[in-house]
């Protein structure tokens, strides 16, 4: 039933994380509610090591920043792509070192950019503009950043429009025809040292293919940059990889990812006469299996389909709004009970689109079941927000038959934290 989410089982009739009882979940820590097994985190982190035992493996921050789940990529070796400088503080914090963090970013602030700066951390520059932004802060700081150069490759992938970073037409990178001119100028720009190129061309990739396409095009531009005299010592390739959010749509694992490029990567380095570090930012990869979402019916409703709603809506989990994204889902108090009708699952937010999932075939939902939405762990916590005045959910730790509280839920405080009355309102 749950093919490779082997942390996911039924007894009694009941959802079972690791050894913990979902539906006792629901009971003790409140809905909504993320529900994370620690067992398959770090196996998923040891199958990229596995398979690429000579690469980098950077955490995608963005796709879930909670400081435990961070704290346990340092543990396992993993280092860190961040996208802000809160993502860098979060890093930082977990214990990743300094050596193994990447600041990415399209559109970075000054006070962003002195910040990696003064963490000491590489730098991924997206403009030739920002290039010259960096030197200049650099400069005045006394200090040097090493960086890589963001490529658009121009790769297309089949995936949602909305996250699909690699096409021409994205904000992301320089244009590859201009990589190995802004490469060479930065050779001769103060207050930098340029190391490398670097890509992403998407998310919820479940293709290997565009992989290879990528690589095979980012071995071509190091070959551009060498051939102007210049040095690449690393190539980033970004993460991308698909998991099976549907049961019907399986998805490649690291290894198949590492048949693909490793081959590539190695005989064109061969040729070319470099020997580059490699460095991979997996994020859904490694954590969207190991999380669910569980969440009480209040209420279900007969109307032109069979509404259930439920207390978590687009406000916990925003990716089926975003990206019309399927997410499975088992009624945890009746794991194994036979489906006896198709659901259309809501939220409590006042918008139409406020849709988790539509005409499930699920066993009879009534007023205050559990629903367990599977494969959360990426961009569900770290999008969360606070519309509709709903205060953010708590999560939880499973290591085998114990769990710990990682996140506390938010009370209403949570809504005015920041805010400040002007004397003369009150």
């Amino acid at each position: 039933m749950f093919g490779r989410k082997e942390h996911l089982g039924i007894r009694g009739g009941h959802l079972f994380v690791e050894g913990v009882d979902a539906t006792a979940l629901a009971e003790q820590y409140d809905t909504p509610l993320y529900v994370t097994s620690e067992a398959k985190l770090r196996k998923n982190i040891r199958g990229y090591h596995r398979a690429f035992p000579h690469a980098e493996k950077y955490f995608a921050v963005k796709a879930n920043g909670n400081l435990s789940i961070l704290r346990i990529m340092a543990q396992e070796g993993m280092g860190a792509d961040v996208f802000s400088a809160g993502e860098l503080a979060l890093a930082s914090l977990a214990g990743i070192p300094k050596e193994r963090i990447l600041f990415n970013g399209n559109s970075k602030r000054d006070d962003e950019l002195e910040m990696a700066l003064d963490a000491g951390v590489r730098i991924s520059v997206d403009s030739p503009e920002e290039l010259d932004v960096l030197s200049s802060l650099a400069k005045s700081r006394g200090q040097k950043a090493k960086v890589l150069f963001r490529v658009n490759p121009d790769v297309s992938v089949k995936t949602h429009p909305k996250i699909a970073t690699g096409l021409k037409t994205s904000k992301f990178g320089i244009p590859a025809a201009s990589v190995a001119s802004v490469f060479r100028r930065a050779i001769e720009t103060e207050g930098v040292e340029p190391v490398g190129l670097h890509c992403h061309i998407g998310s919820q990739i479940l293709e290997i293919s565009p992989f290879v396409e990528a690589a095979s095009k980012m071995m071509d531009l190091a070959a551009e940059v060498v051939a102007c005299g210049c040095k690449i010592e690393v190539l980033d390739l970004g993460g991308g990889l698909g998991v099976q959010y549907h049961p019907e749509s399986p998805a490649p694992v690291p290894a198949d990812l590492a048949a693909g490029i490793l081959p590539v990567i190695e005989k064109r380095a061969r040729e070319i006469g470099i020997s580059p570090q490699l460095i991979l930012e997996p994020g859904r990869s490694i954590v969207a299996e190991s999380t669910i979402l569980l969440t009480r019916v209040n209420v279900v409703k007969e109307a032109h389909v069979s509404f259930v709603g439920v207390d978590a809506g687009f406000n916990v989990l925003a990716r089926p709004m975003l990206y019309d994204s399927y997410h499975h889902i088992v009624v945890a108090n009746k794991a194994d009970a036979p489906a006896t009708g198709k659901y259309t699952v809501v939220g409590p937010i006042c918008e139409t689109g406020d849709v988790l999932a539509r005409d499930r075939a699920l066993p009879e939902i009534q007023r205050g079941d559990i629903l367990a939405v599977l494969d959360a762990g990426a961009y569900g916590f770290s999008m969360a927000s606070h519309y509709n005045g709903q205060p953010r959910p708590a999560e939880v730790l499973v290591s085998e038959d114990e769990t710990e509280p990682i996140r506390t839920r938010e009370g209403f405080s949570a809504l005015l934290a920041c805010q400040r009355i002007p004397a003369r309102l009150l």
